[in-house]
């Protein structure tokens, strides 16, 4: 494993970078090329980054913070200068591209949206130059084209991996009919099948109310697994037409309740027969706000918690896991914070605020591109060394397909809301791919 991180105090160590290991690469003339396409021959920036963000429209907070985390990776004696380009400039995303490209840039960082990845990477692979996208949507990764983000794909594999090695064999999904939904549900089916497990069942579900309550009772099959009415036999208390007149004997009573005694009239309590639990033994959901309020409601009116059924969710829990003590005993998947520690003081000693999550994945970026320009230049090779590297929010690799695997932690939520972690992110990133 190559780390990324300088050499600093302790304290600092969890969030800043070490000088890579030597990599491949060596002082070639030209940067070799992605995608089968042949390499470019230097210009005037062939050892710039190119850094390519929305700076002014809607995500301009965003990319304004992603642009100061690269900086602050870039920001030691001697590291590349980065060439920075708006997204939401004259012509867009592939104006931006084409300025970065027209200047020789050696690596291509961003930009952040699927949307933008899609138009960005023809240019990129075409010009033989290697991207890092901040997308977490997977489907944007090809071969050159690197998905930097924290995808459903890796969170879902990482929780059924931990799942597993608890003894859990049938998994089940009930998820909200949207992109992110259906990306959980396609890495689901994926990990179960990698694994060697039967298929998934996967429900998605509208916003609706009663959509959610009918499509978790289906899934959940709640109605075969509630026992059945226990029958209590009933002496009659009054005039039947058994009894007209009201005067049974009471051995006529004794006779028939059958206990010996008379019957008092009234209905012996029965005992509530337990409910059989469902047919999976963990299960994936996806949704946050008002709609996982009405799924948790679901989940306790068909009898569906922790003790028979391993619930599992998005990293996007961790934001308000705080709340979320209806679900204790819950998993999500997610970066261990603590590795991004020294990081956070870095940034917000230098811009006095604290950097958005998405933020990392430019730091990240930055660092791995500068490290591999100051030691050789930028390779396929060096950039999915099969190692990986250590980033801020932990250990990461680069494929050659254009998917990321990621180290990550598995959190618990707490009887009273809020986490810990039960599982440690892997320090060796040689686990399955994701």
């Amino acid at each position: 494993m190559s780390r990324l991180r300088k050499g600093v105090s302790t304290g600092l160590a969890a969030g800043t970078f070490l000088t890579l290991a030597a990599c491949s690469g060596g002082g070639s003339s030209s940067v070799p090329g992605v995608g089968g396409i042949p390499g470019v021959s230097e210009g005037p920036g062939a050892h710039d980054v190119g850094l390519i963000l929305p700076l002014t429209g809607r995500n301009a907070s965003y990319g304004t913070r992603m642009r100061d985390a690269a900086k602050l990776a870039l920001s030691a004696k001697g590291s590349p200068a980065l060439d920075v380009h708006d997204t939401n400039g004259p012509g867009g995303t592939e104006q931006a591209v084409r300025d970065a490209l027209a200047r020789g840039d050696a690596i291509l960082l961003g930009p952040l949206t699927a949307t933008e990845t899609a138009a960005a990477a023809p240019l990129a692979i075409n010009a033989g130059k290697p991207e890092l996208a901040f997308t977490s949507d997977s489907t944007q990764a090809r071969p050159g084209v690197w998905v930097m983000g924290l995808t459903p794909e890796q969170q879902v594999r990482r929780m059924v991996d931990a799942a597993r090695a608890t003894g859990r064999k049938s998994f089940a999904a009930f998820l909200p009919d949207n992109a992110f939904g259906h990306a959980m549900g396609d890495g689901l089916a994926r990990a179960c099948r990698d694994a060697g497990l039967k298929d998934p069942q996967i429900i998605f579900h509208t916003m609706d109310v009663q959509n959610i309550d009918d499509g978790l009772k289906t899934l959940s099959a709640i109605e075969t697994r509630q026992p059945a009415a226990p029958v209590v036999t009933e002496t009659p208390s009054g005039p039947s037409a058994i009894d007209p007149t009201g005067e049974a004997s009471p051995d006529a009573a004794a006779a028939t309740t059958g206990t010996g005694t008379p019957s008092s009239g009234t209905t012996p309590a029965a005992q509530p027969a337990p409910i059989a639990p469902p047919s999976f033994d963990a299960l994936v959901l996806a949704d946050t706000g008002l709609e996982l309020g009405r799924v948790i409601t679901a989940l306790q009116a068909d009898h569906i918690d922790s003790s028979q059924v391993q619930i599992m969710g998005p990293a996007l829990w961790k934001a308000f896991d705080g709340k979320l003590g209806a679900l204790h005993g819950a998993w999500y998947a997610a970066p261990d914070a603590h590795d991004r520690l020294g990081y956070v003081a870095q940034y917000r000693a230098l811009y006095k605020q604290a950097p958005s999550p998405v933020s990392d994945f430019a730091y990240d970026a930055a660092a791995l591109a500068g490290s591999l320009i100051r030691q050789g230049g930028v390779t396929v090779d060096a950039l999915t060394r099969p190692d990986g590297y250590m980033g801020v929010d932990g250990l990461f690799r680069l494929r050659p397909d254009g998917h990321v695997t990621r180290a990550l932690a598995i959190y618990q939520i707490q009887r009273g809301g809020g986490a810990r972690i039960v599982v440690p992110a892997s320090r060796d990133v040689a686990i399955r791919p994701s």
